[in-house]
């Protein structure tokens, strides 16, 4: 663990979760800035949703090609001048171009630092498989308490000092993880990481082991991603596993007014349940003991199906608000251990491009479910509408079970 590295990527992680919540903290005063209607903002988050998608590919070959140090530098520039652009708005077309260098720089960002979570928070001492769903935890409980903080520190500046001197602001903080990464060699922390894995583990990853004795690095590509059936397995559960998210984060506040929650009560619970998403992730890198995340995994689907369905039948406020809440509880340590299992898994060459197919795979679901979810909505009402996030849990077991079987089976 090198200090310098770890500050960075403290400082980026809650960097890049503020700017997860960014357009959703702004959406109020650009609105009146621009005069547009709430259906032009809507297309703003989806513009940053379908981004993901391809640049999500890009980043990821990118890292494995040209190195690390580029793709996050280039994902801080590109963030900072995303920011700028919103501090000097003039019309919506702006916003627009906006929110499209945000969403390529965030793709940046996500993708180089989830390869350096290992690495930042694992002594040497500590390297393993079966150790990084802690660091991917605790990474991911640093950007959950950026994105949680945004809304209110964005509120309290443009009080204070307004829209402009806040974005101007926010992008000399991005300037900051960026002149760190000038003193870092991103790509050399990522290979001793490797091969300190590799050491402990040698079997960990059948695929892996054959990369490294075997086969040159640089002769890996996607179709070795694509031939993975752990890899797969993990995109396929976050496919399912990340649309119940954005559907439980964006609709809570309406099943709990609809049960009788008052708005006001509903919002602040709305805050509770990302909260707990973000506070779980934490709890379970101090409390899960190393190699149980197995197991663990598996058992928050179970238990996110019984909460789904709860919702689904749920015909009171106090038990509506209360699942709600767990929900979030649940939600929150799936993702940073489907990610360890997939950059524990995959050889050092090909993690950019695992990292890549990952979010791709996840954003296509991220994009297409909730869409359906708000069509079925309109037909039936909400709840009956959430019996398509209950099918995708069921598919969150399915490939959970059947993604720590081939884990398994690859390390004996």
């Amino acid at each position: 663990m090198d200090l310098n590295l770890t500050v960075m990527q403290s400082l980026a992680l809650a960097i890049a979760g503020m700017c997860h919540a960014l357009i959703g903290s702004v959406k109020l005063p650009l609105a009146k800035q621009l005069e547009i209607p709430e259906s032009r903002v809507g297309q703003l988050i989806s513009v940053f949703g379908f981004t993901l998608i391809p640049m999500a590919f890009a980043a990821g070959y990118f890292a494995d090609t040209v190195g690390r140090n580029l793709v996050v530098e280039a994902g801080f520039v590109l963030v900072i001048v995303s920011v700028l652009v919103l501090a000097t708005l003039k019309s919506y077309k702006m916003a627009l171009v906006s929110i499209l260098l945000l969403g390529t720089g965030w793709s940046a960002l996500v993708n180089v630092l989830n390869a350096l979570q290992g690495p930042a928070f694992l002594s040497r001492d500590n390297v393993s498989v079966d150790n990084l769903p802690f660091a991917m935890n605790l990474g991911d409980f640093i950007f959950g308490m950026g994105a949680f903080i945004m809304p209110i520190v964005v509120t309290v500046m443009i009080k204070k000092a307004g829209l402009k001197t806040t974005f101007f602001s926010f992008a000399a903080l991005i300037a900051v993880p960026l002149v760190l990464c000038f003193s870092i060699d991103l790509n050399e922390y990522v290979q001793e990481f490797d091969s300190l894995k590799s050491e402990v583990a040698p079997t960990a990853s059948a695929g892996a082991a054959v990369a490294t004795e075997a086969v040159e690095p640089k002769e890996l590509g996607f179709g070795d991603l694509f031939s993975d059936s752990i890899v797969l397995l993990c995109c396929f559960a976050f496919f399912f596993h990340v649309p119940v998210e954005a559907c439980v984060g964006a609709w809570a506040t309406t099943l709990m007014m609809d049960r009788g929650t008052t708005e006001s009560k509903a919002t602040s619970l709305l805050s509770v349940f990302w909260l707990a998403f973000t506070v779980s992730r934490l709890i379970a890198a101090l409390s899960l003991p190393a190699g149980s995340h197995e197991v663990a995994i598996i058992g928050f689907a179970i238990v996110l199906f019984a909460v789904v369905c709860g919702l689904i039948k749920s015909q009171k406020a106090d038990s509506t608000n209360i699942l709600v809440v767990t929900a979030g509880l649940i939600l929150g340590p799936i993702f940073p251990i489907l990610i360890a299992f997939l950059v524990g898994h995959v050889d050092v060459s090909l993690q950019g491009r695992a990292i890549g197919l990952f979010f791709c795979i996840g954003g296509i679901g991220w994009a297409l479910i909730p869409f359906l979810v708000g069509r079925q909505a309109d037909k039936n009402g909400l709840q009956k509408s959430f019996y398509i996030v209950a099918g995708c849990v069921v598919g969150l077991m399915l490939t959970t079970t059947l993604l720590v079987s081939q884990i398994g089976s690859a390390g004996h």
